[in-house]
């Protein structure tokens, strides 16, 4: 039985894939979004999500390293494992691009990745899906940002225990649903994420935590824990989910101040919240104009949903008017932003329920 959070329909499925033409992107495949909490185990999913839907190809782009900030947050995430990781060997399943595959090798680790949309060369890389059938171990594991797509989050995890011989220790990275709720955030609801983990739900999952806490403003939650003492977590009573009644605001909100401000407007952020937050204010009064992005893979390319045109900063800086509205998806590239856009645009952060006309 599930006690239902949250209802939304028709949701872009592939937040990060982009496509050719406006057109195509609008067409993208779409599901819907049911959010509720296992009242067995405690677990936050999208009990209505169809794994079919996704399609994983070249054109699924969610590489964030060209960020400066971005990169710092992963020297952190470095300097956590540092302290618990002592031996050589590492295995990072669902690598991506291999950008955080390649830190760990600098630190002197012996690491190797698995992941089917590895589009490199690299012999440290084995381009397939996590399976025990590929008969690799290691001192210690690194899932960041992997576990919130799996269906089933707790056979996954058993199956990457019983392939390393259930030892080891492992790092895991995920949105944290905890900051989702305190910072109203709507547009950090994907349908590509099933899963939505709070701190509590991995302290019911494992039965010795090295260490856990937040990273990247408060954004990610991420845990050390030891491999052996995986267990399935066990609901508690007293830890009941509860999404605030006014979680939805932000979204007429931002509608007003679009509305509100004459001229053209945009997005500064073309990956998971910016397709969100635009299928939400979706419609010809708004008028946004384009997404904004320094990925060069993703400019003159267009988003899922609402297919708007991605454009670099540079393109925006030429196209939208003095003191255009401009949305900063994620607040942690704020300066950033700033500096890239010259102070030339009104800037308005989303995630920190900065919406005023």
């Amino acid at each position: 039985m599930q006690r239902e959070l949250l209802h939304i329909e028709r949701l872009p499925v592939l937040q990060n894939r982009v496509y050719g033409s406006a057109s195509a992107g609008r067409a993208s495949p779409r599901g819907d979004m049911t959010l509720a909490q296992d009242n067995m185990s405690g677990l936050v999913s999208n009990v209505a999500f169809d794994p079919s839907l996704l399609a994983y190809d070249a054109d699924y782009q969610n590489e964030q390293a060209h960020s400066a900030v971005f990169r710092e947050h992963l020297q952190s995430v470095l300097s956590i494992i540092g302290r618990h990781f002592k031996g050589r060997t590492v295995i990072e399943v669902g690598c991506g691009k291999g950008y955080f595959l390649n830190y760990l090798r600098e630190a002197g680790y012996e690491a190797t990745g698995i992941d089917p949309a590895y589009e490199g060369d690299s012999s440290h890389v084995v381009k397939a899906a996590f399976s025990p059938a590929l008969g690799l171990s290691a001192d210690a594991l690194v899932l960041r940002h992997v576990l919130e797509h799996i269906q089933d989050p707790l056979s996954f995890l058993r199956a990457i225990a019983a392939a390393n011989g259930g030892r080891g220790s492992i790092y895991i990275e995920v949105p944290c649903f905890d900051w989702i709720c305190a910072r109203h955030a709507w547009f950090d609801i994907f349908y590509e994420h099933v899963n939505y983990f709070r701190a509590s739900d991995f302290q019911r999952m494992f039965g010795r935590i090295h260490e856990q806490g937040h990273v990247f403003g408060g954004q990610y939650l991420y845990v050390v824990a030891d491999l052996a003492t995986l267990r399935a977590p066990v609901a508690d009573a007293s830890d009941r989910v509860e999404l605030p009644a006014d979680f939805l605001s932000g979204v007429e909100a931002s509608k007003v101040l679009a509305r509100a401000t004459p001229g053209p407007k945009a997005i500064w952020g073309a990956s998971s919240k910016g397709v969100i937050f635009a299928h939400h204010l979706r419609g010809t009064d708004i008028g946004l104009a384009m997404a904004v992005d320094i990925n060069p893979v993703k400019q003159n390319r267009y988003m899922a949903g609402t297919g708007l045109r991605i454009v670099s900063p540079h393109a925006a800086l030429e196209a939208l008017p003095a003191d255009a509205l401009v949305f900063v998806m994620n607040s942690n590239y704020f300066d950033e932003i700033l500096e890239q856009s010259q102070g030339k645009f009104r800037l308005v952060k989303v995630d920190q329920n900065d919406i005023r006309s």
